[in-house]
């Protein structure tokens, strides 16, 4: 569901699908970078919203896991459109409560409703729940690395025949391990207090038969004949102490931690949040029997706690994962133990490995920029990392040498250099895009000699033919043919520079200039030269210039001094123990 917001709101960003007829003239204002990265971020907003049921954790999570650049605009655009989907949502909910819509109207606004008027617990409680968290984080970190590795392997594998039959094999054999698991759980006899028919016949309910005599019901195939909502809302019921065996969690948790590893990757749409909030689910439950005992908690909050630390072991947020949970489960008197949970869950975690979205991207080459740069990183500066060579236009260019840089370029930018007699000496003018260049090409608007002409340049354009292309829309220089005649003119590029590009000396940091780079949201960063005389840049800094495996690359001896810090505090945090 947030995938699916995201696509939604990028083919928004795109000015919608010429292709399909989806495209509106209203659209065409939020064809640029800053307004397609505010709408895919208010669209997966409105995928954990309509998923979870949880406007606001929908709001906190593209706050906290999705935006690198958060404005207050950004925050209520994002607080709009997951109210939108409430509204909407509970509308539907309303409609389909006469049964009408399958499972879809059930439940109401709250999915998991463990509400509890009052729920006591102390101190004594603390040391069970600390221990979740512990376990959660390092259970966690297993999961990534695990997930990491699987994902790479199914990376390798490029055939589409093979990534089908790899699907169908490994579908062949969750149903053959889901159907015989049932076998080894023993067949209980029905609660005397149960509150809804057992054993329960349809698709949903705490008291599968399976094969068990009249008033038997076997709690393994309770939870696995179920769908993954009716699984987790079984685990999280309350009152249901004597449900399960310790066997019967065991089983479950190893089952869902292998298979939703396994499953996640292959051309099917799995999901991880889910999948995670029942392993983590089955995890504390079990957790919960071995400590029943010595606690006064029951059961079906072990298992809301056991999820938020696998879920905060495996994803590392924070606020947005306890919202989310609050607003899933409708039980606030459990506030301060999920924080507790969450927040040591996610320590213990960070101590192995990144969060599960990180890997993922840094698996699929994604140049994402974390939001703490390197150590290492304060001890160069940007001057250190630039590569070349840099390819530079002039403010008066020729035809044939800006066709020449962009077919033997892939380069999305281009800095324009004012040189003599234009200038006193040379001088940074400012930065164009490949994108400009190949529209100024296409329009034709040559001069023979190199002179300026100004403004009356966009007589010849509309604003639209510089707004951000869509993904299938791009131009590409290969298919414009050009004279003889015409490679030999010129392009005045004055007037569609950007005269104020940012650009940081070649003395400064690399960590800051990360910083820079990642909170104004930029594409370019142009580095000048501290004095002045000869080139007026030096080069010029993208996304992949401050990617780790790029700056140790150019450093190799700085792969050591890495680890130098953790060297350093390890041992003064061991010696306050």
């Amino acid at each position: 569901m947030m995938h699916i917001g995201a696509c939604i709101a990028s083919l928004l960003g795109q000015g919608g699908s010429r292709r399909y007829g989806l495209t509106w003239k209203w659209i065409r204002f939020f064809k640029n970078d800053r307004d397609r990265r505010d709408l895919v971020t208010c669209g997966s907003a409105a995928g954990i919203a309509a998923a979870f049921r949880a406007p606001v954790g929908g709001v906190l999570f593209a706050l906290e896991e999705m935006a690198s650049w958060w404005t207050s605009g950004l925050l209520w655009r994002a607080f709009f459109t997951t109210a939108v989907v409430a509204i909407i949502l509970r509308a539907l909910i309303d409609v389909c409560l006469s049964g009408k819509c399958g499972l879809f109207g059930k439940g109401g606004l709250i999915m998991f409703d463990v509400y509890s008027a009052n729920i006591s617990y102390h101190m004594a409680d603390v040391p069970p729940v600390l221990l979740l968290g512990v376990v959660g984080g390092i259970l966690g970190s297993l999961y990534n690395f695990l997930l990491d590795k699987v994902l790479r392997v199914y990376a390798i594998i490029n055939n589409v025949s093979y990534k089908i039959f790899i699907a169908c094999t490994i579908s062949i054999f969750t149903s053959c391990l889901l159907f015989g698991l049932p076998w080894l759980a023993s067949c209980q006899p029905c609660p005397l207090d149960s509150t809804e028919d057992c054993p329960t016949i349809g698709r949903s309910g705490n008291y599968k038969k399976f094969q068990c005599p009249p008033g038997h019901y076997n709690d393994l195939a309770s939870l696995i004949f179920n769908t993954n909502d009716d699984a987790i809302r079984n685990l999280f019921s309350k009152n249901t102490d004597a449900e399960f065996q310790h066997s019967t969690m065991l089983i479950f948790f190893v089952t869902c931690f292998i298979l939703s590893i396994i499953s996640y990757g292959v051309v099917a749409p799995a999901g991880l949040f889910v999948p995670v909030i029942v392993t983590g689910a089955s995890y504390g439950r079990f957790v919960g029997m071995l400590f029943s005992s010595h606690t006064n908690l029951n059961h079906g909050l072990f298992a809301v706690l056991g999820a938020a630390s696998f879920l905060g072991g495996s994803m590392r947020m924070t606020v947005s994962l306890c919202v989310i949970i609050l607003e899933l489960t409708n039980n606030l008197l459990l506030l301060p133990m999920i924080m507790i949970v969450l927040l040591v869950s996610k320590t213990v975690a960070d101590a192995f490995n990144g969060n599960i979205y990180d890997l993922i991207m840094k698996a699929k080459g994604f140049p994402y920029l974390e939001v703490h740069v390197e150590p290492y990183m304060r001890q160069l500066t940007v001057a250190d990392v630039v590569t070349g060579p840099l390819q530079v236009c002039h403010g008066n260019e020729k035809v044939g040498n800006i066709v020449h840089i962009l077919k033997t370029t892939n380069h999305q930018g281009f800095p324009v250099i004012d040189e003599p007699p234009h200038s006193e000496s040379p001088v940074l003018y400012g930065l164009i895009l490949r994108a400009h260049l190949i529209t100024l090409l296409k329009k034709r608007v040559f001069l023979r000699t190199p002179v300026r002409i100004g403004s009356d340049a966009f007589r010849h354009f509309s604003a639209d033919e510089f707004a951000k292309k869509g993904l299938g829309n791009v131009d590409k220089i290969e298919d414009i043919k050009l004279t003889e005649e015409e490679m030999e003119m010129f392009l005045d590029l004055h007037p569609f520079t950007n005269a104020s590009p940012y650009t940081v000396l070649e003395t400064m940091s690399l960590a800051k200039a990360s910083t820079l780079f990642r909170e104004v949201g930029l594409r370019h960063l142009l580095v000048i030269p501290k004095r002045t005389t000869g080139s007026p840049v030096v080069g010029i800094l993208t996304r992949h210039d401050f990617m780790p495996e790029h700056v140790l690359g150019l450093h190799p001896l700085l792969v050591n001094s890495k680890w130098k810090p953790l060297r350093i505090a390890l041992p003064r945090f061991l010696k306050i123990f």
